[in-house]
């Protein structure tokens, strides 16, 4: 059978947004997966529009094209003209689970939720030309899931093609996060088999390594385990926390000995009452200043992301939140507006309140107010987000966030990183123009690497044998997106 899967463009590169370093970080592992399920007879083909042009003199039978709220357009496109061409089409992803009904009509069949359970009775109905209208997984496992089809992947397109993802959701319940409507219906937190999580980097090649889970420490004896499998395998590798686990017990210590090098941790606010009403309460109970303190004296790079914009914001957040990050000496920062998802719980209230702006799903990128903010006007927060970033990446608030917590050589790094990420983006659009990203992977690791820096060495404990996929404890707290 023909099949070609499809990621459509989610900031198109004639937009003034289009960074081409950001679309060019990882390729698409959620399609990959989905191939592993293809027989080997059948003929597949999977393009990332990020990184390649999507080109249209083909006849596939079956289409698989995966939804984000900001490449829906492009995507509903690409299915309609697909569609008349006369190839079946499936629609998947976070935006179709929320809104399957504007899905369902540029689409021969939509797949709710994650993939994994329903993909293969699709393949199967399919290849008999029946497609349902609709595929909803009710239980989540990663139990038998087949390897990544990286071969499928163009290595050389991506900075970081060593990124993978061995655990689903995230234990805690955002009511701004995208992804918790997506990941429920069943168990909202489960992980991979440790030992297939550590084969699987096992046939990686190289050191470095990106987890994208949005909570790596989130199961606590998964975590473990995983890096007590890691620390003999000498890779270097990047992945998100949540502050409580950080403070939780030696888990990041167990990390760091293993290789972890730098973590995303989701601060979202310093406001106390938006952390409360967005039910990110976890934030509430952890002390900032000692996470960050811990991370810096195991040689850990720090990424944190704020959003601007919620309901106990005013004008002066901006300016606060850039200067208290510069202050503990975060390494890089991530700016975002408030933004209000279909199907979350803060899209509901703010909808429910008349404070939605429009509908424009390709404005619904972080860097538009597409709502009505309480204490400011749209005008005002996209200039202050704007104007955030400036700031933040000024040399000299980079030198000063350096500066601060860590050994000698650590800093040095953080500045190396942050510098690297944001100060030569004209150096990075040309790297990616004559495709050789891969040449920039071992100043990377170098980086990344720590010899000559204190590392952690916490004690050997016993971690109980995790052979299969695991749920993960239930929690009310949210996630770190």
């Amino acid at each position: 059978m023909r099949i070609k899967f499809i990621l459509p463009a989610l900031t198109e590169a004639t937009s003034p947004f289009f960074r081409p370093i950001k679309y060019s970080l990882f390729p698409p592992l959620g399609l990959a997966t989905l191939a592993g399920y293809c027989e080997p007879t059948d003929d597949l083909t999977l393009v990332d529009e990020h990184v390649e042009t999507l080109r249209f003199d083909d006849d596939p039978e079956l289409v698989v094209i995966q939804v984000y709220i900001t490449n829906a357009h492009r995507a509903y496109e690409i299915a309609d003209l697909y569609r008349a061409r006369g190839s079946l089409v499936a629609l998947g992803g976070l935006h179709v689970t929320s809104l399957p009904e504007e899905a369902s009509r540029h689409a021969d069949a939509i797949c709710l939720g994650p993939g994994e359970e329903v993909f293969p009775q699709l393949l199967a109905h399919a290849r008999r030309g029946q497609l349902q209208p609709r595929y909803t997984g009710r239980t989540r496992s990663l139990i038998g899931v087949p390897p990544v089809r990286r071969d499928l992947i163009r290595r050389r397109r991506y900075l970081v093609p060593n990124s993978l993802v061995v655990s689903r959701g995230c234990p805690h319940h955002c009511d701004f996060c995208y992804k918790d409507a997506f990941f429920q219906g069943g168990r909202g937190f489960y992980t991979q088999a440790v030992d297939e999580a550590l084969a699987e980097i096992e046939r990686l090649p190289g050191r470095h390594l990106y987890f994208l889970d949005d909570h790596l420490l989130g199961h606590r004896r998964f975590a473990r385990e995983l890096f007590v499998g890691l620390r003999g395998m000498k890779r270097l590798f990047q992945g998100a926390s949540t502050l409580d686990a950080i403070l939780r017990d030696d888990t990041i210590e167990l990390a760091a000995a293993a290789g972890l090098r730098s973590v995303f941790i989701g601060f979202e606010s310093l406001s106390a009452a938006n952390l409360e009403r967005s039910n990110k309460r976890q934030n509430l109970k952890s002390n900032y200043r000692a996470a960050i303190s811990r991370l810096h004296d195991l040689g850990i790079a720090i990424n944190g992301s704020f959003v601007f914009g919620l309901d106990d914001d005013r004008t002066d957040v901006f300016e606060r939140t850039v200067d208290w990050a510069v202050s503990v000496g975060l390494t890089t920062a991530t700016f975002h507006i408030a933004t209000p998802y279909p199907g979350t719980q803060y899209f509901a209230r703010i909808a429910a309140e008349g404070r939605l702006r429009h509908r424009d799903w390709r404005r619904y990128d972080t860097r538009h107010a597409v709502f009505e903010p309480r204490h400011m006007s749209p005008e005002t927060l996209e200039l202050g987000y704007w104007k955030a970033y400036r700031e933040f990446y000024r040399w000299s608030n980079l030198a000063r966030a350096a500066r601060v917590g860590g050994a000698t050589a650590h800093r040095v790094r953080r500045f190396l990183y942050a510098a690297g990420w944001k100060k030569f983006e004209p150096l990075w659009d040309l790297v990616i123009r004559s495709q050789r990203l891969a040449l920039m992977l071992p100043l990377l690791e170098g980086i990344l690497d720590r010899p000559d820096t204190r590392s952690a060495e916490p004690e050997t404990r016993t971690v109980p044998a995790m052979g299969r996929s695991t749920p993960a404890p239930s929690s009310a707290n949210v996630s770190t997106s």
